[in-house]
């Protein structure tokens, strides 16, 4: 399955909303899906980039895909229904669980290496999926830990999925750059053992360290050892999107960093 979107992109956030809708040639946004009331009317951004035809794929954050419980159903209905509305190319989730025994977690939790978990991911999936119109694609995320019995490397847990879901998959280049830094692994290893044929979109997003620990803050700029892996990946990379939350630049510097990506890619700018 090739992937609905080419090009360069950008997180959709309400803070940002003015600097978005108005880059000249954004090739997608991005929002998160929970953001997004799914009986309408679209936030004026978002509507204006619709009007304009360009693609905006709802991100969802709290269907839990990965928690041994059935994803909840309005949840689902919610994403479908947005996805529905905003005319959605593809949709995505992470592959992580955010709630479990009724309990909340707030943040995106990894879930362990295990073809028990893959099954379960398969079975939340699935029931996503029956209701979507259009492809689902799904993110490794981030992590500090890895769980103690993990049974496959990052790359064969994916590949597993990917399989039994056929869905997409979102690679978030500086994930894989955090979790390879925490781990003690090489980065450009494991992002050469993805199934690259499955690749829908990337994600970029800048980080530090803190306490010893490569973070993926979503508030930083972009560190140069993202880019040059994203650079790594020219000629892979269908279409490719900074994601920023919070501690939003001045417009120059937002515009500086999506040149940076666009360049490192090998894709055109939309900052002009």
């Amino acid at each position: 399955m090739s992937s609905p979107l080419a090009g360069v992109g950008i997180g959709w956030r309400p803070e940002i909303s003015g600097y978005v809708t108005g880059l000249p040639a954004l090739a997608f946004a991005e929002a998160i899906a929970e953001s997004v009331p799914h009986h309408g009317p679209l936030p004026d951004g978002l509507a204006r980039l619709r009007e304009r035809g360009v693609p905006v794929v709802p991100h969802g954050v709290k269907l839990s895909l990965g928690g041994a419980e059935p994803v909840d159903a309005h949840r689902v209905d919610h994403f479908a229904a947005v996805a529905r509305l905003i005319q959605a190319p593809l949709v995505s989730e992470h592959i992580a669980y955010v709630r479990a025994g009724g309990h909340e977690a707030g943040h995106l939790l990894p879930v362990p290496r295990t073809r028990e978990a893959v099954d379960a991911i398969a079975a939340n999936a699935a029931v996503v999926q029956s209701t979507l119109d259009v492809p689902l694609a799904l993110e490794p995320i981030a992590t500090l830990v890895d769980w103690p019995d993990d049974e496959l490397t990052e790359a064969q847990f994916l590949t597993e999925i990917l399989d039994r879901t056929g869905a997409l998959l979102l690679l978030d280049v500086a994930n894989m750059y955090a979790n390879a830094v925490n781990r003690g692994e090489d980065a450009y290893a494991l992002l050469d053992a993805l199934p690259w044929e499955r690749v829908a979109y990337c994600h970029v997003a800048g980080g530090a360290e803190i306490d010893g620990l490569y973070q993926d803050t979503h508030t930083d700029r972009v560190p140069m050892e993202v880019l040059e892996l994203v650079a790594h990946l020219a000629g892979r990379l269908p279409a490719v999107m900074l994601e920023r939350d919070g501690s939003y630049p001045p417009a120059a510097e937002l515009s500086a960093e999506l040149d940076a990506i666009a360049d490192a890619a090998g894709l055109g700018r939309v900052t002009a």
